[in-house]
């Protein structure tokens, strides 16, 4: 079963094929063997007709030979194809006469002019291979039969297989050809189906399919595309909501704090620190939802040049690089790498970022020394809100929204962003970005 499933191929252009090129190899095995049972069947026929042919040539010169030459001429008449002989029984009995043959038989010996006062025939002796077996009884004295086996002329020519083989191959070739074509034409929209989902998978919001092809197809892209609207708009009033509440926060964290100055220190102290750390989640908040709702345009840019400036202005380390050109949004991307870069220098206590190109891919790593992040909780640190410690401190971090606005970005631009900790100690970010065309 495991060797089947391997040979099955995986696309459904493959497949496809290989079911067009087995349902051709049974037709034409189908139409061979009926062709060939027709043309044993034609060939039987052709033998009994010429067999009866050569009967109607001897029965008259027998039947004109004086009965003392009769055993003589029926020697000189037989040969491979016909046995003759002369005897007081006949060899087809009354039972086993068959009218076809004998009619075929009367009808040859009336052309020739020649009328046997009494005659048998059928056809078919499977143990000796004969075709035509004849009895007929001759005019004299006493009862004499004239018996004859007759056999075909001689077998029919083999069936030379090597037209038939090409025919199947000319078939075939043409068959495949054309399905292969109409294939590739049908599971085009597929195939932008499926790059459309895997870019939504990661976050774009705008990816789209063209509605084009077959009437299924067709319904398959607009329903795709009206869940990719219904999405966008879902995200847009998350968005817009969670804006709004960013900035109406402000005004009260303000008004607090003016409050909190005519407070001895001492009461003064704890509420202002609980009021940064809510400065610091309503400026989060803020930051995210701009982070989401950014409708800047696209333009090739170069990806080396854009993280050496920003390593640059943060004091990180970067592997010199040749330029590495993506197609993207320079404000958005800047904000993603800056996130990661700031939480490497923060966390980790260094950062250092390479670029490379792998494939299709320009890859962008960026690497710290800091204690890493527990393997159960790095997907969970990608979620709003979720940072590694439990503090809000401006002191200690942010509001835990860095990761989550970065993945966002990335899959936005059809990229992936994987964290993973370094053997030697220290986090890994990766940032998988498609080079521009």
């Amino acid at each position: 079963m495991n060797l089947l499933r391997r040979l099955v191929p995986d696309g459904l252009a493959g497949r496809f094929a290989l079911l067009l090129a087995a349902a051709l190899i049974v037709v034409n095995l189908v139409a061979a063997t009926l062709l060939s049972s027709e043309r044993r069947r034609f060939g039987h026929e052709i033998g009994e007709a010429r067999a009866i042919e050569r009967l109607a040539l001897i029965v008259p010169l027998i039947d004109a030979a004086s009965p003392a030459d009769r055993g003589r001429v029926a020697d000189l008449a037989q040969d491979r194809f016909a046995r003759v002989e002369i005897g007081p029984e006949p060899i087809v009995g009354p039972g086993e006469t068959e009218m076809l043959a004998t009619t075929q038989l009367r009808a040859a010996l009336s052309a020739l002019g020649s009328e046997p006062p009494e005659l048998r025939a059928r056809t078919g002796d499977g143990e000796r291979g004969d075709r035509v077996l004849l009895s007929v009884r001759l005019d004299g004295p006493g009862q004499t039969w004239l018996n004859v086996r007759a056999r075909p002329l001689g077998p029919a020519p083999p069936s030379d297989p090597v037209p038939f083989l090409r025919v199947l191959l000319l078939s075939l070739a043409a068959v495949l050809a054309v399905a292969v074509l109409f294939i590739r034409h049908l599971t085009r929209p597929l195939a932008a189906l499926a790059a459309a989902a895997r870019a939504a998978g990661r976050g774009d919001r705008l990816a789209r399919v063209p509605e084009v092809g077959a009437r299924e197809l067709r319904e398959s892209a607009h329903a795709f595309n009206e869940m990719q609207a219904r999405i966008a708009r879902f995200d847009a009033e998350r968005t817009r909501t969670l804006a709004a509440v960013g900035h109406d926060l402000r005004t009260p964290i303000t008004s607090l704090r003016i409050r909190a100055v005519v407070l001895d220190e001492a009461d003064r102290e704890p509420i202002v620190r609980t009021l940064d750390e809510m400065t610091v989640m309503a400026d989060s908040l803020v930051a995210y939802a701009r982070g989401q709702a950014d409708v800047e345009a696209s333009s090739d840019l170069d990806l080396a040049a854009l993280l050496a400036r920003l390593c640059e202005e943060r004091g990180a380390a970067m592997t010199p690089t040749p330029p590495l050109m993506v197609r993207g949004r320079p404000v958005a991307l800047s904000r993603a790498f800056g996130n990661l870069i700031d939480n490497a220098l923060r966390y980790g206590g260094a950062a250092r970022a390479r670029l490379e190109r792998r494939g299709a891919e320009a890859v962008a790593t960026i690497e710290d020394d800091g204690p890493g992040i527990p393997a159960g909780r790095i997907e969970a640190m990608f979620e709003p809100f979720v940072r590694g410690e439990a503090s809000r401190s401006a002191d200690t971090g942010g509001a835990g929204l860095g990761l989550s606005i970065a993945r966002g970005i990335v899959g936005a631009h059809g990229g992936e962003l994987r964290i993973s900790n370094r053997p030697e100690g220290g986090l890994r970010a990766e940032v998988l970005l498609p080079l521009a065309h």
